[in-house]
C-alpha cells in the first residue's frame, strides 16, 4: 500500500471508532488478530515488517522524537498502518491501551502468548533481519514492570487540563510516552525496534487519543502556523492534514472519550 495523502476536504460519512483494547468484542478481537497475522505474513511493502521498520531499523530512521512534529508524525504513522491492516481485514481499527488502569498492566489481548492453540500475533512479532539489533533477536520480547508504576489517570488529566500551549503539552505527554516504552522494556525499550512489538501501536493509539482529548479541552489550540504545512516524510501528508481525526476517517469511542482512566 502506498503512503498516499488522504482525502481531507470533508469528513467521511461513516467514521470508524477506535476502541479500548479491553473493550473489544470477541469478533473485533478476532478480526484484529487476523489482520495482524496476515500482515505479519507479507514480506513486501504491504506487510507488517515494512511498516514497523519505518520507525527505526532498517535505516534511515524516520520517526520524530523530541521534535515539534512528534504528535503529527505518529498520527500519520498510525493512519497508514491502520489502512494497511484494513487492506487485510476491512473495517478493523487499532485499539488503544489505557495504561492508566493499573489492575493488569498489559491488556490481556496483548499479554497472552497463545490463543486457541496458536501464537498470539498481538503478543509478539518477527523482526526482519535488516531490523535486528542482534542477529539472534528474531522476535520481539517484553519485560514489563510493576503496574503500580504506570501513570495515573489524575496525572494524565493534569497534563491535559493545565497546558493550553501545544508545545508544553506535547513535551509533557512525550515524557509520559517515553516512560511507557521503558516500562514495557525489551523491544519496546529501544526506539529503533519498538514498532515491531504489536503493543507499540496500542500505546501510540493511546497517545493519539490523549492528543485528541486535549484538542477537545482546548478548542483552537494547535501548532503555530509555520508548522502546519510541513511534510511528514515518508508519509504524503502534512501537519495540517493530521489535525482533525474525523477527516482521517476515525474517531474514539464516545462513551470512553471524556476521562482517560475509565476503560
Amino acid at each position: 500500500m502506498s503512503a498516499a495523502a488522504p482525502a481531507v476536504t470533508a469528513a467521511p460519512t461513516a467514521l470508524r471508532h477506535r476502541r479500548s483494547a479491553r473493550r473489544l468484542s470477541k469478533a473485533q478481537l478476532a478480526d484484529l488478530r487476523k489482520a495482524f497475522t496476515l500482515a505479519q505474513g507479507i514480506g513486501d511493502d504491504r506487510g507488517y515488517q515494512y511498516w514497523a521498520g519505518i520507525h527505526g531499523l532498517p535505516l534511515p530512521i524516520s520517526c520524530k522524537h523530541s521534535s515539534p512534529l512528534f504528535l503529527p508524525w505518529h498520527r500519520a504513522y498510525l493512519y497508514f498502518i491502520e489502512k494497511a491492516l484494513q487492506d487485510r481485514v476491512p473495517g478493523v481499527t487499532l485499539p488503544w491501551w489505557n495504561w492508566t488502569r493499573h489492575d493488569t498492566g498489559l491488556p490481556p489481548a496483548y499479554a497472552r502468548a497463545r490463543v486457541d492453540g496458536k501464537r498470539n500475533p498481538l503478543a509478539s512479532s518477527p523482526i526482519q533481519p535488516a531490523g535486528r539489533r542482534d542477529p539472534k533477536e528474531k522476535r520481539t520480547w517484553r519485560a514489563p514492570e510493576d503496574p503500580r508504576w504506570l501513570p495515573s489517570a489524575a496525572e494524565v488529566n493534569g497534563v491535559l487540563d493545565r497546558n493550553p500551549d501545544y508545545f508544553t503539552f506535547q513535551n509533557q505527554l512525550e515524557s509520559i510516552h517515553n516512560g511507557i516504552h521503558m516500562w514495557v522494556g525489551g523491544t519496546m525499550g529501544d526506539p529503533s525496534v519498538a514498532a515491531y512489538d504489536p503493543i507499540f501501536w496500542a500505546h501510540h493509539c493511546m497517545i493519539d487519543r490523549l492528543w485528541y482529548l486535549w484538542q477537545l479541552r482546548h478548542p483552537g489550540a494547535t501548532l503555530p502556523a509555520p508548522y502546519l504545512d510541513l511534510a511528514l516524510p515518508p508519509f504524503a501528508m502534512t501537519v495540517r492534514q493530521t489535525l482533525d481525526v474525523t477527516r482521517l476517517g476515525y474517531d474514539y469511542a464516545a462513551s470512553t472519550a471524556a476521562v482517560p482512566g475509565t476503560s
